[in-house]
């Protein structure tokens, strides 16, 4: 496969692709914990905050979602400063935009994730821990939040690969990731079979170590996977 001197484009594309995605996952997963939380909270206007965020974001095309963000988001930013006496340009860049809107995205997704994961644990332990005199804070870290990783991780792995993928959409704002940087390879060679073929190889790698990542969480979170042993 001749890259023809591309072939740094596409490396630096890769690794562009994968801060990206690592990004974007960690925001993601912030915002799937506060979502589940207030999805399973007692007030009525959290709940309906959840759910109102789930069922937009999940019903929008995450092209559309980053388009918005990018063109859109410099106003509303512009708008918000405008209250503190801050009248100056607010450029928002691709890689922020691509953040935010995957970040939204994966978050309205990992919601239900979470929101089932916290429904298969049986209250009892909550209800034991806080007879035992512990806070609710240490009753979330210590007991909920061990067992809330091991029975996400499949579904989180699954939601991982869907936004490792994602990512490609954030080319069309400009920014050189790996879909991009396979788009200026094939144009200025004139061989997209070549290039798009090579992408095509490097999202099959990242997503394969995305896979063994998670393979591997598992069988550390879950000490029956590895035969017993803690």
């Amino acid at each position: 496969m001749d890259l023809q001197g591309f072939g740094h484009l596409l490396l630096s594309g890769s690794w562009m692709t994968m801060q990206l995605a690592l990004t974007s996952l960690v925001f993601g997963l912030m915002l799937g914990l506060l979502g589940a939380a207030a999805k399973l909270s007692r007030s009525p206007v959290a709940r309906g905050i959840a759910v109102g965020y789930t069922t937009i974001i999940r019903g929008i095309p995450e092209l559309l979602l980053v388009l918005t963000l990018y063109f859109g988001g410099a106003q509303v930013l512009m708008w918000a400063a405008s209250f503190f006496g801050y009248d100056e340009y607010i450029e928002v860049g691709p890689f922020a935009a691509g953040v935010a809107a995957l970040s939204i995205a994966f978050g309205a997704y990992s919601t239900e994730v979470f929101r089932m994961a916290m429904l298969e644990i049986p209250k009892g332990q909550s209800e034991a821990a806080q007879a035992m005199g512990m806070t609710r804070n240490q009753t979330f870290l210590r007991i909920t939040m061990p067992q809330l990783w091991r029975l996400a991780l499949p579904g989180l792995g699954n939601l991982f690969q869907v936004l490792l993928k994602d990512t490609a959409l954030v080319s069309v704002v400009g920014l050189n990731e790996l879909m991009r940087q396979a788009s200026v390879g094939a144009a200025s060679t004139k061989e997209p079979f070549t290039f798009y073929m090579a992408a095509a190889v490097l999202y099959l790698g990242l997503t394969l170590l995305a896979t063994l990542f998670t393979m591997y969480m598992e069988r550390v979170c879950n000490p029956a996977a590895r035969g017993g042993r803690s």
